[in-house]
């Protein structure tokens, strides 16, 4: 009786705790805050300056005493302190949406095949952010529950959810993981490797957020329409700044290694995989998910080398926060697919 008298006067949240953006979805109002995992810290004062996308426009342009972090690395807590003040200002900004009584009931994506010591920093941490209760569920069966995937069937489905941090592959059945894997492939290192290469190249020293901007504006897996993009940056040569004008096929030459890499992952979980679940997933197909997904030509180059029909989700950004939601409408009925190593947590 109590819970049902909690649950009435409580929000319901869930959380997709990514390493690039985090998603809030509010049960009743659907997903209401989309932001990057950034934080502003004061050093002088050890006070937070700003969340989200007002931090990440910070970034590489603050003074000495303002630090803008990314708490969140690979997917799980780098720094607990950050990532807590960012859990905190989140779950405020959507509780003002909806105020109720009672503190919430959260649900966190985390990635699969994660450390009990890191699911326990994420727990702690929703917890001292104002949750009541906190539920951790794996990020592909988060992904293939918002996407509507037959989790619970005798059916093999797979999924593919590539985020910013990491790409988590995984095989579904039966309400459980079969067979999964865990690439640090993702977003973050194509930003990377975009950088090193028009540092190598081009001798063009630039920053994290243009690599990523030039990822988003004319990065492809396979050869398509001709683009090109206007690139500012500092010469490494002379130390002056410089423009470069870089096409997709110097792109594509970059994240080409960190693709093939992607490729190697998939196929290694398709090789370990049960013969008959292995039918079924030839028959339906995979299903990419994550920000990674919107990556032009990635899914025929897939469906090309695998020989499987590969389908990108619906919105695919959204897929982790929506299956949280779904979780979040009827935990009694997704308790198997939580990460049952916390409701064994004792409370601190």
């Amino acid at each position: 009786m109590f819970e049902r008298v909690y649950n009435t006067f409580s929000n319901d949240i869930g959380i997709d705790l990514g390493t690039a953006n985090t998603l809030v979805y509010l049960k009743g109002h659907g997903i209401v805050i989309n932001e990057p995992s950034v934080v502003a810290v004061n050093q002088k004062t050890g006070r937070i300056v700003a969340v989200g996308t007002e931090a990440k426009n910070m970034l590489g342009r603050t003074p000495g005493h303002i630090r803008a972090v990314r708490p969140i690395i690979d997917g799980v807590i780098s720094d607990f302190e950050v990532t807590e003040e960012m859990l905190s200002y989140l779950i405020a900004k959507a509780e003002k949406i909806s105020k109720k009584f009672f503190r919430p009931r959260v649900v966190v994506g985390v990635p699969s095949g994660i450390t009990n010591v890191e699911i326990r920093a994420v727990y702690d941490a929703a917890k001292s952010a104002g949750a009541r209760e906190v539920f951790i569920i794996e990020e592909p069966m988060a992904a293939a529950i918002g996407i509507r995937l037959p989790v619970k069937e005798p059916v093999g489905s797979m999924i593919v959810d590539i985020g910013g941090g990491t790409t988590d592959i995984a095989i579904i059945s039966l309400g459980g993981i079969v067979r999964s894997k865990n690439s640090k492939v993702a977003g973050d290192r194509l930003n990377s490797d975009i950088s090193s290469y028009l540092r190598d190249e081009f001798k063009l020293l630039i920053g994290e957020k243009t690599a990523e901007n030039v990822k988003i504006a004319i990065a492809s897996a396979t050869e398509g329409k001709f683009q090109e993009a206007q690139v500012r940056g500092r010469d490494l040569v002379t130390g002056l700044p410089r423009e470069v004008i870089i096409t997709d096929s110097d792109i594509r030459e970059a994240i080409a290694p960190a693709v093939n890499e992607l490729v190697d992952s998939i196929k290694e979980v398709l090789e370990t995989t049960p013969p008959e679940i292995l039918s079924d997933v030839m028959h339906r197909g995979i299903v990419l998910s994550g920000g990674g997904a919107l990556l032009t030509g990635l899914d025929s180059l897939l469906e090309g080398v695998l020989k499987i029909p590969i389908f990108v989700a619906e919105d695919p950004l959204t897929a982790v926060a929506r299956g949280a939601g779904v979780v979040l409408d009827a935990v009694d009925e997704y308790e198997e697919q939580l990460v049952s190593s916390t409701n064994d947590l004792p409370p601190r």
